[in-house]
């Protein structure tokens, strides 16, 4: 089912790597793949902006509705008779569209999670050896030759292939926690409204930016040193974007809001 994804991505990623080889780069050096993984960041974060425009007003949206959702609830608090329950709904659903706010606000994130899949396994058939799509076996090849501080783009994992190996995959499994702390902590939490949230829901979006930032650290023990290229590139245009949200369109009712009024 990835596979039309896939072949669109090696495209963009072959392409890529042949306007920059064109434009002086060493066809099988690590900085025209590298440029042409962070190609495919900023491809596919862009053609996603619109999602994001409409997560990001979701939100806004949301946040206005907010005092009506906590009122309902207060009213029908303890009331679990099967009418109280409808009417609840009826009335949250009434607040919702009063508002704007769409029932589907997830959606523009799981929308991305099969364009996240398609390049793990494009970068993973690659390092492994695999023509896929435009990234025929020539090219293959030349991204197998590809050495980023003597280390292989193709190359996975933490241990058995020397130090320089290991240190080279933790600095970039490092950099990109590190974004990613930075991102959440900075940015993400402090634009999230926690007026009425469950305490247990608190406690879990203040563990947020450390679960996020270990799992990147996690992930770089198995995954090729090409996806963690891309990973590294994905964070930073996500810290860039959370830092736009936060500076100048925060949600109403925030941390990140209250330093603007």
């Amino acid at each position: 089912m990835l596979d039309p994804l896939k072949d669109v991505l090696s495209a963009l990623l072959s392409h890529t790597h042949a306007l920059l080889t064109h434009l002086g780069a060493d066809p099988g050096g690590a900085v025209g793949w590298c440029l042409s993984i962070a190609a495919i960041v900023v491809v596919v974060r862009s053609l996603l902006l619109p999602i994001t425009v409409h997560t990001v007003r979701n939100a806004r949206r949301s946040a206005h509705a907010r005092p009506q959702m906590q009122e309902i609830a207060q009213r029908y608090k303890g009331r679990t008779d099967t009418e109280s329950v409808r009417a609840m709904m009826e009335e949250r659903r009434a607040v919702s569209a009063e508002h704007g706010v769409s029932r589907l606000g997830c959606l523009p994130v799981l929308l991305q999670l099969p364009l996240w899949i398609a390049l793990y396994h494009l970068l993973s058939d690659v390092a492994a050896g695999s023509p896929v799509g435009s990234m025929d076996a020539e090219h293959v090849a030349l991204f197998d030759r590809a050495q980023l501080f003597g280390v292989g783009l193709a190359d996975s994992g933490m241990l058995g292939h020397g130090g320089l190996h290991l240190a080279v995959v933790l600095t970039l499994a490092a950099v990109a926690a590190l974004v990613s702390f930075a991102t959440q902590h900075l940015f993400v939490m402090p634009n999230t409204p926690t007026d009425g949230m469950p305490e247990a829901m608190q406690q879990a979006t203040r563990m947020m930016p450390t679960l996020s930032a270990g799992g990147l650290l996690l992930a770089g023990t198995f995954v090729p040193v090409g996806l963690l290229v891309y990973w590294v590139a994905s964070q930073v245009w996500t810290l860039g974007q959370s830092f736009v949200v936060w500076r100048w369109f925060p949600t109403p009712g925030t941390r990140a809001a209250s330093r603007r009024s």
